[in-house]
C-alpha cells in the first residue's frame, strides 16, 4: 500500500466541471456564499416578515435585553425593535456599499485598462490624476466631500465611490501592463482588430478576475466606510437606520446595554468576512485555468490511489522499471487516464527512446517516475515504478524527494521556464549540488564551474554570474544538463530537450548527452517525437500512442521492420533527401489510411 497521499476512487460525473461545482469545491467560498445569501435573503424578506415598524418608538420598552418576548434582539434607547432596524438597516448599508463598489469598479477599471493599454502620455496623464486623489487619506477625503455636499446617504455614496476609484485604477493598470504587449495581443493587432475590440476581447477577460477580487474586498471596505460616515452623522439621517447609525446611537449605552451596539457590529463583521471569502471563490470560477478543479497548491508528490495495484518488477537487470503504470487526472468527478498500462525498463548505460505525437502521454509517464505530476488534479491509480529494487510509489514523501536529483535527474524541454530568471546560472548549479551534498561553499562553487565547463559553456567562470536571459537557447539547455549531472545520477530523463533549438544546436546537445551518458554509464530515457533523432541516438525505442505503448524493440529492428501501423506512419514522417513531392504524397496517403481506420 502506498505511503503517499491517498486518492479516493473516481466516481462517475461530468467530464467538464461546472462553475457552480468549482465554486462549492472551495469550502471557505461556500461558507461565505451561504452566510451572505442568508443575510441578503432575510433583508429581502424584511417587508413581509412579521416585524414591528423599525421607526416606531416605545419609551416604556427602552433597552430591553436580547431574547425579550416580542423583541428577539431587544430594543434600543427609544424602545425601537433592534431586529427590525437591523434588517432594514442592513438593506440600506448593503445597497449603498454595492452601488458604490460598482461605480468605483466601473470608472476605476476603465481608467486602469485604458492607461495600461495605451501607455505613453495617456497613461501619464491618467495616473497623475489618480496620484492626486491618492495623495489624500481616503477617509479624510470622503469626509471633505460629504462636508462640501452636505450630510445624506446619497452624498456618502458618491464620496465613498470617488475615493475608491484609485484602488481599482492602480490594480487594473498594473495587470493590464502585463498583458498589453503579450504575444496574443500582438496577434490580435495583426489580425486587424481595433483597439476597442482588443480591450474588450483580449485584455478584459484576463483582467476580470482581478477586478472581481478587488470588488469583493472593496465592497467590504465600502460598507465599513459608509457605516463610518453614518456613525459620525454624515450618512443616513434619522429616523432612517443603517448599520453605522445604529452603532453611533448605541455607543452611549455601551456599558449599560452593550447589545444595542454589538448587534450591528457583528452584522458588519459577518457581511465583510463573507464578501472576502466569496470573492476568492468567484475569482476561481472566472479563471478558465482552474476548470480542472485544481483549487489548491499542488502537493510535493503525485497523489497515489490507496487501492493501487503494484506489480513486481519483471527486469532485475534494469536500473529503471515501469510496470503497468496508469496515471490520469481528475476532472469534475471523473478520472481521465493519460497513461494506461505502460511498462518500460532501462538498463545501466542504455538509452531508451520514448516516441509519440504530442499528447500521447510521454511527459506524464516521465513525470510519474519521481511523482512530479501535479496533484491536484493528477493521480497515479495503478502500477509501480522501480528505481533499482525500490518501488518509488511506496516511498515516504521525504525519501522520494531526496531521490530527485540524486538518483534520478531531469532535463526539461524549455530551460527558459525551468531556470530561475532572477538567479545567476552558477548559483542555480550550486543549489543543485548543495541540495544533496554537504560540502563547503568554496568547493560547491568550484564544482559548479567544473560542471559548466563539462557541458561546454565557454568561459564558464565569467558566464556563471550571468542570468538565463543573457544566454542563448542552447547554452540554457547546457545549464539544465549541468544541473541534472550535479549529483552523478544513475538515471537521466530528457524530455524533448532539443525541441526549441535549431538543427545545429540540436546536434551539439545530442552529442553532449551521448558523450556524458557513455562517460558516466547513466541510463537515459529520451523523450522525443522525431524518429530521426531516435535512429541516431537511442539503443531501443518504445512507441507511444494515446497513453499506451504500441511497440517496443531494438531501434534498428523497429526501423527496419515496424510492426504497428502507427510506427510506420511516424517513420514515414521523417523527411528523406531527394524524395521531393513524393514525401508529401506518402505522408498524405498514410494519414488518409489512418482516418479510414478510425472511421
Amino acid at each position: 500500500m502506498s505511503t503517499l497521499a491517498a486518492a479516493p476512487a473516481p466516481q462517475a460525473g461530468s467530464a467538464r466541471i461546472t462553475s457552480w461545482r468549482l465554486l462549492v469545491n472551495n469550502r471557505l467560498a461556500t461558507a461565505g456564499l451561504v452566510l451572505l445569501g442568508t443575510i441578503l435573503l432575510l433583508t429581502a424578506l424584511a417587508p413581509i416578515l412579521p416585524l414591528p415598524d423599525p421607526n416606531a418608538t416605545a419609551p416604556a420598552d427602552r433597552l430591553k435585553p436580547v431574547l425579550t418576548a416580542g423583541h428577539l434582539l431587544g430594543t434600543d434607547q427609544l424602545g425601537r425593535d433592534i431586529l427590525s432596524r437591523l434588517l432594514w438597516g442592513t438593506r440600506v448599508s448593503v445597497a449603498v456599499g454595492f452601488a458604490a463598489t460598482f461605480i468605483a469598479a466601473g470608472i476605476g477599471s476603465a481608467i486602469g485598462i485604458v492607461a495600461g493599454y495605451a501607455g505613453g502620455r495617456i497613461d501619464n496623464a491618467m495616473m497623475r490624476g489618480i496620484d492626486m486623489l491618492m495623495a489624500f487619506p481616503y477617509i479624510l477625503l470622503a469626509l471633505a466631500i460629504v462636508a462640501a455636499l452636505g450630510p445624506g446617504l446619497m452624498n456618502a455614496l458618491y464620496a465613498i465611490a470617488l475615493v475608491n476609484i484609485p484602488f481599482f485604477a492602480r490594480n487594473v493598470r498594473g495587470v493590464t501592463l502585463g498583458y498589453a504587449h503579450r504575444e496574443f495581443v500582438d496577434a490580435a493587432r495583426l489580425s486587424g482588430k481595433g483597439n476597442l475590440s482588443i480591450i474588450l476581447t483580449e485584455v478584459l477577460p484576463n483582467v476580470m478576475p482581478v477586478i472581481v477580487i478587488t470588488m469583493s474586498t472593496t465592497a467590504g471596505w465600502m460598507i465599513l466606510e459608509t457605516a463610518g460616515l453614518s456613525f459620525l452623522g454624515l450618512g443616513a439621517q434619522p429616523p432612517q437606520a443603517d448599520l453605522g447609525s445604529m452603532l453611533g446611537e448605541g455607543r452611549a449605552q455601551l456599558f449599560t446595554a452593550p447589545h444595542v451596539s454589538i448587534v450591528p457590529g457583528v452584522m458588519i463583521f459577518l457581511i465583510v468576512i463573507s464578501l472576502n471569502v466569496l470573492g476568492d471563490g468567484i475569482r476561481d470560477v472566472l479563471d478558465p485555468r482552474l476548470r480542472s478543479g485544481a483549487l489548491a497548491r499542488p502537493g510535493p508528490v503525485t497523489e497515489v490511489a490507496r487501492d493501487r495495484t503494484a506489480p513486481a518488477s519483471t527486469a532485475d537487470d534494469a536500473v529503471l522499471v515501469i510496470e503497468k503504470l496508469e496515471t490520469g487526472f481528475r476532472q469534475g468527478g471523473e478520472f481521465i487516464p493519460a497513461v494506461r498500462g505502460v511498462s518500460l525498463h532501462v538498463k545501466p548505460g542504455e538509452c531508451l527512446g520514448l516516441i509519440g505525437e504530442s499528447g500521447s502521454g510521454k511527459s506524464v509517464t516521465a513525470l510519474s517516475v519521481m511523482g512530479l505530476v501535479a496533484s491536484p488534479p493528477g493521480v497515479i491509480r495503478n502500477g509501480a515504478v522501480y528505481v533499482g529494487n525500490e518501488d518509488v510509489l511506496s516511498m515516504p514523501e521525504t525519501r522520494l524527494i531526496a531521490k530527485r536529483g540524486s538518483r534520478v535527474a531531469y532535463v526539461f524541454q524549455d530551460p527558459l521556464t525551468t531556470l530561475h530568471p532572477m538567479v545567476a546560472i552558477g548559483r542555480q548549479v550550486e543549489e543543485s549540488i548543495a541540495a544533496h551534498q554537504a560540502i563547503s561553499a568554496a568547493d560547491c562553487r568550484k564544482k559548479a564551474i567544473e560542471l559548466l565547463e563539462k557541458v561546454g559553456i565557454p568561459d564558464a567562470r565569467a558566464r556563471s554570474v550571468h542570468y538565463p536571459h543573457q544566454l542563448s537557447g542552447g547554452q540554457r539547455q547546457r545549464v539544465g544538463i549541468a544541473m541534472a549531472l550535479a549529483n552523478d545520477p544513475e538515471i537521466m530523463i530528457a524530455d524533448e530537450p532539443t525541441t526549441a533549438l535549431d538543427v545545429t544546436v540540436q546536434a551539439r546537445i545530442l552529442e553532449l548527452l551521448r558523450d556524458l551518458q557513455r562517460e558516466r554509464g547513466m541510463a537515459l530515457l529520451f523523450i522525443t517525437h522525431d524518429f530521426g533523432i531516435v535512429s541516431e541516438f537511442c539503443d531501443r525505442v518504445a512507441v507511444m500512442k494515446d497513453g499506451e505503448i504500441v511497440e517496443t524493440g531494438e531501434t534498428r529492428q523497429v526501423l527496419a521492420d515496424p510492426q504497428h501501423a502507427y510506427t510506420k506512419r511516424l517513420i514515414a514522417c521523417v523527411p528523406e533527401l531527394g524524395t521531393g513531392a513524393r514525401f508529401l504524397d506518402r505522408v498524405a496517403t498514410l494519414f488518409a489510411e489512418d482516418k479510414k481506420e478510425v472511421a
